[in-house]
């Protein structure tokens, strides 16, 4: 029997469905469309189907499909949007990297070894879920956590291991192989904030003195922000990279406010983070650059060809794109990495790369939604944390990419070449899965099949 939508009465209990088919068929589907731009950029540069179609497409249905079985088997009152989101925007990204892979001069394969990493981050979202079969047991270790998230942002700065590329200090190269430690810093400080706030919560939500309607915090408790503000300084100063800086320090803010309700502490942190700014601005080089390049691109032609490149792309291809394969991403230097979201809003045009934000958009809303129902303390702050971070990612690189900020060398989820990104944003999910799925898990084990009144296709109450 359907009824409207009300709010559960006292003695109800709002019960999720599972909805795992509904998942299925859209990861399918997810899964199709990346396929799909991979076999249409073919088409139209050589007027047939690509000659290894059904070998690429059992292993990107294959690997989908044993994600999914995961995720049935371990967390089955897991979000069920989540997953054929993260897929969708997976399988654009590859079909992308393999469009420019077609280009002239040299003709690469770099679509091929982003598919490996992509298998390793299924591999390692299996794994957290696995392993984190309750997100609570990360709660324990907040400090050993935090301090090997500091270790992992200094690592670049170790003469030897950490190298330079485009200006930043963000690498680090062993055994012929080169990584981005941030990417997982940002996993370690997240849970290792959650578990602090979590702690420290009623001591941070402590009324302070009173200026201009807000409660700022008492000065005895301004130690942990003001720890993080010379961190996200060191990361610009010594790194040359405002984006690893924004990330981290919006990662906290975001949290700490979670955790204390009090619009004293982003403000103090907002403040703080735009003095830490203007430091860097006036006694670095590379932060300057970046901004000159944001407001005055065409001052320097050869410095800004990335952005200056990006925006000729965007005007070409319109509204609606030159569609795949047809347009000349190539021209914009690193249109598989950092610029792969100008390459396609080249060939899908502005409504594509719309959709695509939107596709992150989603990600983000129900990882807020799983804090919303999660029932405790940590794990509202995590997903909360973890989702905002992945909001911040995005907006900072497209942002940037568009010309809305400066440029902050960050990657784009999911879609950017590289190994670091992947697998660490796969991890990300893992989390967020297994969060939302003690969220919406029957919080009690009496109800018995005839108490259940279905609301609609996704919940339903159960009558105490």
């Amino acid at each position: 029997m359907s009824v409207p939508r009300q709010p559960a009465a006292t003695g109800e209990v709002v019960v999720h469905l599972k909805r795992r088919n509904v998942e299925l068929l859209l990861i399918l589907l997810a899964c199709t469309f990346g396929l799909a731009g991979w076999v249409m950029t073919h088409f139209s540069l050589y007027d047939e189907l690509p000659p290894n179609l059904q070998v690429v497409a059992a292993l990107w249905y294959g690997m989908a499909v044993v994600a999914h079985i995961f995720v049935r088997i371990l967390t089955p009152w897991a979000d069920p949007v989540i997953l054929p989101c993260v897929f969708l925007l997976n399988g654009l990204g590859l079909a992308m990297i393999a469009r420019i892979d077609q280009i002239p001069d040299p003709v690469r394969d770099d679509a091929s070894s982003q598919l490996l990493w992509t298998a390793l981050g299924i591999v390692l979202f299996i794994a957290v879920l696995i392993v984190v079969r309750d997100h609570r047991r990360l709660q324990r270790y907040p400090y050993l956590l935090f301090m090997a998230g500091v270790a992992l942002l200094l690592l670049p700065l170790i003469p030897g291991l950490g190298i330079s590329r485009g200006g930043a200090r963000i690498w680090i190269s062993a055994f012929a192989f080169s990584f981005q430690p941030a990417e997982v810093a940002k996993i370690l400080l997240a849970v290792a904030f959650a578990g602090y706030f979590d702690e420290k919560r009623d001591v941070l939500a402590l009324a302070g003195k009173r200026f201009i309607g807000l409660d700022f915090p008492r000065a005895r408790d301004l130690g942990p922000i003001a720890v993080m503000w010379v961190a996200a300084l060191g990361i610009m100063v010594f790194q040359n990279d405002l984006g690893t800086a924004l990330l981290f320090f919006g990662l906290f803010t975001v949290m700490i406010y979670i955790a204390t309700e009090r619009p004293a502490w982003p403000l103090l942190a907002g403040v703080l983070f735009i003095a830490a700014g203007i430091m860097a601005y006036n006694f670095t080089n590379h932060v300057p650059r970046r901004v000159n390049a944001w407001l005055d691109p065409f001052s320097n032609f050869d410095a800004n060809l990335q952005v200056i490149s990006a925006q000729f792309g965007y005007a070409w291809g319109g509204l609606f794109g030159r569609g795949w394969g047809l347009g000349r991403p190539g021209l914009t230097p690193l249109a598989k990495s950092d610029f792969i979201a100008g390459a396609l809003g080249e060939e899908l045009g502005i409504l594509g790369l719309m959709a695509i934000v939107m596709i992150y958009a989603i990600i983000s809303a129900r990882g807020m939604k799983a804090a919303l129902l999660c029932p405790d303390g940590f794990g509202k702050l995590l997903a909360g944390g973890l989702a905002f971070v992945f909001s911040l990612q995005v907006f900072a690189i497209i942002g940037g990419i568009t010309r809305l900020l400066p440029l902050t060398g960050l990657t784009t989820p999911f879609m950017s070449q590289g190994g670091s990104s992947m697998v660490a944003n796969w991890m990300i999910i893992g989390i967020l899965m297994v969060i939302s799925h003690r969220a919406r898990m029957p919080q009690v084990d009496t109800a018995t099949p005839q108490e259940l009144i279905t609301l609609d296709d996704s919940t339903a109450v159960i009558s105490r």
